[in-house]
């Protein structure tokens, strides 16, 4: 899957270095709801687990570089409490801070919706982004996703507190 400027493509191995320089960011996970990664082996055993499923999860490929500069990426639903309909996956994503407010999030976002639209039979995809983090819900809301009016709080105590999840939906058919 490509646009103009991007590639949605599986993550390989060899993509360990550049995963760890963008995800070892204390700027970037956190935001993501994830831990910033401490060595190239963490992030190659993310790779080879967490992004093993080439199916659905992919790399965001900037064409320029030819460097992996995020993830994209649905499934079943995480274990965040999102009030997620039977069958409905959780969509999630992350940019590589020199590459935020570039509009890249929205395009790998709407690239991976036509992709679900035409290859599954996927009725609707919830997702969420902490409060904290509203540049997250303009990408969804960008790309169609509405607000349910929902609001969760991730129980896994995150940095030792809670954060409040605002919850969205987008309906496909």
């Amino acid at each position: 899957m490509e646009t103009s400027r991007i590639i949605l493509r599986p993550w390989r191995d060899s993509d360990a270095d550049i995963l760890y320089k963008w995800a070892s960011d204390p700027d970037v996970g956190p935001r993501a709801g994830w831990a910033p990664h401490k060595s190239v082996e963490e992030s190659l055993e993310v790779i080879r687990t967490v992004f093993k499923d080439a199916t659905n999860t992919w790399a965001i490929e900037f064409k320029e570089t030819g460097e992996a500069i995020g993830a994209m990426g649905y499934g079943p639903s995480c274990n965040c409490n999102l009030p997620a309909r039977n069958g409905e996956p959780l969509i999630g994503y992350w940019i590589a801070k020199p590459y935020w407010n570039m509009g890249i999030c929205t395009e790998a976002l709407g690239l991976m919706i036509e992709h679900i639209k035409t290859t599954t039979d996927i009725k609707s995809l919830i997702s969420g982004h902490f409060i904290d983090n509203p540049a997250s819900g303009r990408v969804m809301e960008k790309c169609g996703f509405v607000p349910t009016g929902e609001c969760v709080i991730d129980e896994s105590q995150y940095q030792g507190q809670d954060r409040p999840i605002r919850v969205l939906r987008l309906m496909l058919r």
